[in-house]
């Protein structure tokens, strides 16, 4: 099936949470293309410190749905996509990116050499602070967003899941020994069984602000 093109903004416009879905499945195309634009999420530091779990089997939606106590997204979504945040992989080797970028012709070796000590020191100071699943978190969440306005573009719905039990959500993907991951968000995928109009949005003068916060003036409105 194929969808019309929408812009950026019009995909933003149109996002709607939705909770209940048809069976049909998500196409294996239609993932694939979902899980390649996560990845050209940006990233800190290029750490790519996050991983996405493509959940469509029975048994784990079932794990996913008594994780978020029994709501009804990974019972009734033929797609379950795990946002898992990778904190600790700065210690891992990105000898790969950093091969990448400088095939790319993004990097040069000088860059390379640098950015690979700054992030690395960056990343280190993170820790000293408690800060480092804070990052890894953002980042992956980053991902979603990018996911859930291409699948919007596809025709597809989605709901962004933040309620949920971590422990049992990283039991349901295989990784409940693993205390050097997060889970960042659950996000469904489908095709929708009910329409959900726009709640609204408060109006901006109680929330966009011009230099301070809480500040008030005729630049509020500016873009």
């Amino acid at each position: 099936m194929t969808h019309p093109t929408m812009s950026v903004a019009e995909a933003i416009l149109t996002r709607r949470t939705v909770r209940h879905y048809r069976p049909d499945p998500v196409p294996a195309a239609a993932l694939d293309r979902l899980v390649a634009l996560a990845v050209e999420a940006p990233t800190s530091w290029n750490l790519q410190d996050r991983s996405v779990v493509a959940v469509t089997s029975d048994e784990v939606r079932k794990g996913l749905a008594l994780a978020t106590g029994g709501q009804p997204q990974p019972q009734e979504a033929p797609l379950m996509l795990v946002f898992v945040a990778e904190p600790a992989s700065w210690r891992d080797d990105h000898s790969d990116v950093h091969e990448l970028a400088l095939r790319n012709g993004a990097w040069s070796d000088e860059f390379a050499t640098m950015f690979s000590a700054a992030a690395h020191a960056f990343q280190e100071d993170l820790e000293e602070r408690g800060l480092l699943r804070e990052y890894a978190v953002k980042d992956a969440m980053i991902a979603a967003t990018y996911v859930m306005l291409a699948a919007t573009e596809m025709g597809l719905a989605t709901s962004p899941m933040n309620g949920w039990d971590e422990l049992q959500v990283k039991q349901a993907i295989g990784i409940g020994d693993r205390d050097d991951l997060a889970i960042a968000l659950l996000v469904s995928v489908g095709y929708p069984a009910e329409e959900r109009r726009h709640p609204g949005r408060r109006d901006r003068e109680r929330n966009v602000f011009h230099e301070s916060y809480g500040s008030q003036g005729n630049t509020a409105r500016v873009g």
